[in-house]
Formats: C-alpha cells, structure tokens, sequence
C-alpha cells in the first residue's frame, strides 16, 4: 500500500468537509439575503404610508392610529393562546414521554402530530360555525357575573366571534408545535440524572422537577417562542373567527381585530395608498416577530448555563 493511497481517504474527507461548510455557510447567507431582501421591501412599500398625510389613511388620523388597535389585538390572541396552550403542552408532553404506557404514548404522538398537520382554515371553520355559537352562552355568563372586571365587561357578543374565541382557536393551533418539540427535548434529557435521582429516593414528580425541566428550560422557551410565531402570523383562523370592530378591553364583546387577518381581508380590493398602508402594517408585525425571537434567543442563552445542559 503507496503513501499516496493512505492519503487518500484523509484527502477526500477533508475535501468533503470543504464542501459541506461551504454548502452551510451558502444557505446561512441565503437565508440572511432573503431575510433582508424581504425588509427591504416592506420598508420600501411602506414608505408612501408612513409619510402620507394623516387624513389619506384609512381613519383619518394617520398610521399610527390606524395601526394602534390591531397590534394590541394581536399581541392579545397571541397571549390568550400561549397561556392556554403552554401548561397543557407542556403537561402532555410530559404523560407521552414520562408517564404514559409505550404503545399509548406512541398513539398519543402521532394524534399530536395530526394536530399540527390540519390547515389553518379548518381550525377556522370550527371555531366560526361551531366553538363561537357553543361558547357564546358561556360569555353571557361571565358578563353577567364577572362583568365587573374589565376583560369579561358586556355586553357579550351574541355571535360569540370575539377575541376570546380568537385566542382558543389559536391554542389549539399552537398546541401540537409546543408539545412535540417538548416531547423530544423531554426525551433526550440524560437519564443517568433521571436514574440518579430516582436512586437518591426521589418520586418521579421530583425527579422531572430536579432532572428533566432545568435541562429542558432552553428547549421549552424556544418551543413557546414557535408557537408564539404561529400565533402572531396566523390569517385565516383568525379572519373566520373575529368580527371586524373597534378595540375594546374586553374579550368577550365584539371587536378587535389582528394585524395578518385584517391584511388578509382588506388586500384583495386594496389599491393605490391603501396597499402601502396595509404593507406598512405588515411591516409592523414583522419587526413585532423580530423581536420576540430576540428576545426569546437572549433568554435562551442567559439560563443555557444554568439548564443542566453543559
């Protein structure tokens, strides 16, 4: 056997590793190209919006005004969602990877998947036809008797399209992203720490208490910040479940509105200012996804140390 042919194989290898790293270094520059070019667009679009005279948009009162309402009605099913959604996926995730049977947590997976797989228009349709007019009597009761507080005041809607609705059809949504990524991180936790745990007397509530969750934090962070996405982004759920309205504090009267449904309904026969106007407002929510996933990875990083991880 020649030197030339022990070599070789090094040769190649290291040729290959070239390519690769040359192949990942390309997609991370398209990916940032395409990210770019993407905000470039909008903020270009969106100009004539910005710095259209206040009466020209949709209102009368400027951009901002007209932006105001439908970014906290956003910000509002997106939170109603997560805090919904959160602690089942997160209880769920935990019976499929800790607690259930095998056989029927690996049914229970695949039912959750499923979940993920059905269209965002099908969601829609049942929380418009059939989860609003089931839970509307539930909303008479709640103004009737929480209507002191601001959230629940009346009087209800009598559709039962309200942002309220919004936000559990959302969690449904949002559900299955949440819970399948937080199955996985769950079962890569290292189980000489599970074992050990266990070993020292400890239950299994505790041991998921000391083992599991502290090295899972990042992952579950990271999981809700996905799903957070989801919410702010979703369309067409939301254009079928609310109806159009002024912002109001409380989530069980009609009204509000979200910044991707009201784009949604109003492009198709938007022309001339008003398509600047609604790019403008989807701009809006694009610098809104930006710094939510900023500030999701700065706390990921600041308690990876911490997670149990290293």
């Amino acid at each position: 056997m020649t030197a030339t042919s022990l070599r070789s194989p090094q040769g190649a290898g290291r040729t290959g590793d070239k390519i690769f790293s040359g192949a990942a270094l390309a997609a991370g520059c398209l990916i940032l190209a395409v990210l770019f070019g993407v905000a470039l667009f909008l903020v270009v679009q969106a100009i004539p919006a910005l710095t259209a005279p206040a009466d020209k948009i949709q209102g009368g009162a400027g951009f901002f005004p007209y932006i105001w309402p439908i970014v906290v009605g956003t910000l509002i099913a997106a939170v109603i969602a997560l805090v919904i959604a959160t602690p089942i996926a997160i209880g769920v995730a935990l019976f499929i990877s800790h607690f259930a049977p095998r056989q029927l947590a690996a049914g229970l997976g695949y039912v959750v998947d499923l979940l993920a797989a059905i269209p965002s228009v099908v969601y829609g349709a049942w929380g418009a036809a059939f989860l609003a007019k089931e839970i509307s009597p539930a909303y008479n009761w709640l103004a009737g008797n929480l209507g002191w507080l601001p959230i629940l005041q009346g009087p209800a809607s009598a559709t039962g399209k309200t942002i309220l609705t919004a936000g559990i059809v959302l969690s449904v949504m949002v559900l299955p992203i949440i819970t399948s990524l937080s199955r996985e991180i769950f079962l890569q936790a290292p189980k000489l720490h599970e074992e050990a745990a266990l070993a020292l007397g400890a239950t299994r509530w505790e041991m998921i208490k000391m083992a599991v969750l502290p090295f899972a934090r990042p992952g579950i962070i990271s999981a809700v910040m996905l799903g957070l996405g989801r919410a702010l982004g979703e369309t067409m759920a939301v254009a079928l479940v609310l109806s159009s309205g002024a912002l109001t504090a409380s989530l069980i009267q009609s009204g509000n509105q979200t910044i991707a449904a009201e784009i949604a309904l109003n492009f198709p026969e938007a022309s001339g200012l008003k398509v600047s106007t609604l790019i403008a407002a989807g701009l809006v929510l694009f610098v809104i996804t930006l710094c939510v996933n900023m500030i999701a990875r700065w706390i990921i990083t600041r308690h990876k140390e911490f997670s149990g991880a290293n």
